[in-house]
């Protein structure tokens, strides 16, 4: 395990990589990095949709981030900042192939490069690398099941300084709360065990979580379609729901979810206006008003809810939101994140390949950011968005994109 002082770069031989894919932990010898560290902005695709409004810009840094010379990424589903904008994110080392990993096989296969990075991933603003864990080693058995997610989804830096991560492989039914070191400290929900959306106490392959004051928000995900509502305290259920606020409906995928199935198109295409979730609920965030924002992939739309009353009060539909509602395939929404003013809202299309701006208050969209491809502020398979306190974006991608970007947030275009 990796703990380093906030702002300081990793120095040679620090790195521990704790059993990933069910491996016993070894250790990795990481040159250090370069130093200084200097920006490499370039400029992003943009459009205006809306006359009038003052636009966010950004340019890609494409020295962001910095990692030891001999590690490599794989797909990266999760990316979250923290109180203290550093950046966190989750990636998959088993979706390299010993090819990209040849230093991890047995005899390695390659001289200097590559091993795989570890599950978990904590990065400054400047892009030094401060924590790296992640494995089986980290998480209980229960039952014989060891409760560490073997296809690790989202992320989530919470207020109290602790993380939250969760996974939409095969059994993963959990979200697992540790610190910021690694430490287990609880979970909601158990690896193996899934009963369907009217569930009270177990979990089908959550997609994402957001933890703040006295509650914590699952979005409930890629097996079951529906929002969990826990106690922050005590984790005991608060609510769960599906669409417009509704008990959730009786279907889930029929396990095990397989990638396949998110761009496939044999559901008959996307549903905006349905009175169910689609097969993927994707993301769950909270805005500076508390309004929750709940991401309905595969129906190309957002939701938002509004508490009402006291912690057991009752909960009301906001609106739909429709982001390019003719895409097929990876579909439209798959993240949101929020400006720091509460002005605007980022949304995250997958299959388009770009950052829709839209006006938070009115839902109305005046903008966009990226394009399909592989180089700096272009994506391919986008699967999430952050912000931090500064107004920068930092994405991540999975499938064959494989990386986190950071975009700089270079000031509005009143044009």
């Amino acid at each position: 395990m990796l703990a380093l002082a906030a702002g300081t770069a990793l120095p040679l031989g620090a790195l521990v990589l704790a059993g990933f894919d069910e491996e016993p932990a070894r250790a990795a010898t990481a040159p250090a990095l370069t130093q200084p560290r200097e920006e490499a902005l370039v400029g992003i695709v943009a459009e205006r949709l809306a006359e009038g409004v003052a636009l966010p810009t950004f340019k890609a840094d494409a020295a962001w981030p910095s990692l030891p010379d001999d590690m490599i990424l794989g797909q990266v589903p999760g990316v979250t900042v923290d109180a203290s904008d550093t950046v966190w994110i989750v990636q998959r080392p088993n979706s390299l192939d010993q090819h990209e990993a040849g230093l991890a096989q047995e005899p390695a296969s390659t001289l200097s490069c590559c091993r795989p990075a570890p599950h978990v991933m904590n990065f400054s603003a400047e892009g030094a690398l401060l924590r790296a864990w992640g494995g089986p080693e980290l998480a209980p058995d229960i039952a014989g099941e060891n409760q560490w997610p073997t296809n690790i989804h989202g992320i989530f830096a919470a207020a109290d300084g602790t993380i939250w991560v969760g996974g939409a492989g095969k059994g993963d039914h959990v979200v697992v709360n540790l610190t910021a070191d690694g430490k287990y400290l609880r979970q909601f929900g158990k690896r193996g065990a899934t009963t369907g959306n009217a569930s009270r106490d177990t979990l089908g392959n959550p997609s994402d979580i957001y933890a703040s004051g006295d509650s914590v928000l699952v979005s409930d995900g890629y097996i079951n379609k529906r929002v969990v509502q826990l106690d922050a305290d005590d984790l005991s259920l608060r609510r769960l729901w599906g669409a417009y606020g509704k008990a959730p409906g009786s279907g889930e995928r029929a396990q095990p979810f397989d990638q396949s199935q998110a761009s496939s198109n044999r559901d008959g295409g996307a549903d905006p206006a349905s009175g169910e979730f689609g097969d993927i609920v994707h993301c769950v965030e909270r805005d500076g008003e508390g309004l929750i924002y709940v991401c309905d992939r595969r129906n190309n739309r957002i939701q938002v809810f509004r508490e009402k009353g006291a912690k057991d009060g009752s909960l009301e539909f906001v609106r739909d939101i429709v982001i390019a509602p003719g895409t097929g395939g990876l579909r439209s929404a798959s993240d949101v994140a929020f400006s720091p003013d509460g002005r605007f809202l980022y949304v995250a299309d997958m299959a388009n390949a770009k950052i829709w701006i839209l006006l938070r208050e009115s839902a109305q969209v005046v903008g966009s950011i990226g394009r399909v491809g592989r180089y700096p502020g272009q994506f391919f398979w986008l699967h999430s968005v952050a912000t931090d306190s500064k107004g920068n974006l930092y994405t991540s991608e999975v499938g064959t994109g494989r990386r986190v970007q950071k975009l700089v947030f270079s000031g509005l275009d009143s044009r």
